[in-house]
């Protein structure tokens, strides 16, 4: 494909742009031409990115190659008294758009609720991202891609959209000019318009390897730092254990574990994950490894028993259904008597001599599963 820009604008003769023409010889200022060659027509490929710095042709290029009607906004078309879960396909069906919120990294729950206007620049670029994979258009351009975003985001972003989006069978052309999310994104081809330089996946380098390292931590940090990302507002569980996950020096994700030794098991809870973390399996991962440590009797009093975990959140249950590490235990749409579980917290409260809560499990009508981790007998996990 060949593709040959040409602009022309009025040549304006004021003072001043007259002044400027004669100071600094810009005589063209009214034309604006580029040249670009993308061999693409024959090759099988979904994601391409043009890359380069502001002014460089390349949102005139992104209109040549399907069509100005191709490009996405992002940003345009939501509507303001309703929130994005509603904006979303709303004639699809509820647990595509929610795993696609999810998948591309926007799996913070309350922040579906809320309408588009209200988000922070990082979810409203995710659940851009997740419309824009719901709707699956055969060709689309997406101009701007990551530029008003934390660059975090933008890499982590990048990625899961780029996961969730080979899925289907649409091509789309992303125009950026950070160069940061090319090893990240892993575009099947790139077009580099600083240097008119095209070049395909073959040449890029892998995705940068993420190490999660894993700590035990006291309590006091899941109110500090991870609380405000969780959707349930309940005491922790007593004799809990924390685990914190970090790369770099950046806290991640978090999850808290407490015995349950009359089923003979482990219970896992708290668990949050960052939302700039978001959308890449930092957090199914993260909870494995903890699971795993305490399947193999790292946790309280050394007993090697499985972890049982609850949740409600659908791509996570999706994901755990479909992992042989995990089984499936149970389901219930609404909780138990929540009056009973608040008396037995005061109880345990008074007992420990702890401030007591006015708060128990149970009372909602929530849809939640059971899954049990019975994990890999040959796995080796580095303690």
């Amino acid at each position: 494909m060949r593709i040959e820009v040409n602009h022309h604008c009025s040549n304006y003769n004021s003072y001043r742009a007259e002044r400027v023409k004669s100071l600094f010889n810009a005589e063209s200022g009214c034309d604006w031409a580029t040249k670009a060659e993308l061999p693409i027509e024959e090759k099988e490929w979904k994601i391409g990115l043009v890359v380069g710095p502001s002014g460089s042709g390349k949102t005139s290029i992104g209109n040549k190659i399907f069509g100005s009607k191709a490009m996405y906004d992002l940003y345009a078309g939501w509507e303001e008294d309703k929130p994005i879960v509603d904006c979303i396909a709303p004639d699809g069906d509820f647990n595509t758009v929610t795993g696609m919120l999810s998948a591309v990294g926007l799996g913070d729950v309350p922040s579906w609720l809320r309408p588009f206007s209200v988000l922070s620049n990082g979810e409203k670029f995710r659940a851009g991202l997740a419309r824009l994979a719901c709707e699956q258009p055969q060709y689309a351009v997406v101009d701007e891609f990551t530029s008003v975003i934390d660059r975090q985001i933008a890499k982590v972003g990048a990625a899961a959209f780029a996961k969730t989006w080979r899925r289907g069978t649409g091509k789309i052309v992303l125009l950026s000019c950070h160069y940061d999310i090319i090893e990240w994104l892993q575009p099947d081809w790139v077009y580099d318009t600083a240097e008119a330089r095209f070049y395909e996946r073959d040449c890029l380098r892998q995705r940068p390897t993420l190490n999660l390292q894993i700590y035990k931590v006291s309590g006091a940090v899941f109110p500090r730092i991870f609380k405000k990302h969780y959707y349930l507002d309940l005491p922790m569980p007593v004799t809990a254990e924390c685990f914190v996950g970090f790369i770099g020096t950046e806290p991640v994700c978090h999850l808290s574990v407490a015995p349950l030794f009359t089923a003979n098991a482990y219970r896992a809870t708290r668990l949050v994950v960052m939302p700039e973390w978001q959308g890449i399996g930092v957090g199914t991962k993260f909870l494995q490894a903890v699971c795993e440590y305490h399947l193999q009797g790292n946790g309280r009093c050394n007993k090697k028993y499985p972890v049982f975990f609850h949740t409600s959140h659908p791509q996570l249950c999706s994901a755990l259904r479909h992992s042989k590490k995990w089984i499936q235990t149970g389901r219930t749409l609404y909780g138990a008597n929540k009056a009973r579980s608040v008396a037995s917290f005061k109880r345990s409260a008074i007992k420990a001599g702890k401030k007591q809560y006015a708060a128990g499990y149970g009372g909602h009508f929530r849809a939640v599963q059971a899954f049990k981790y019975t994990g890999d007998e040959n796995q080796d996990i580095r303690q």
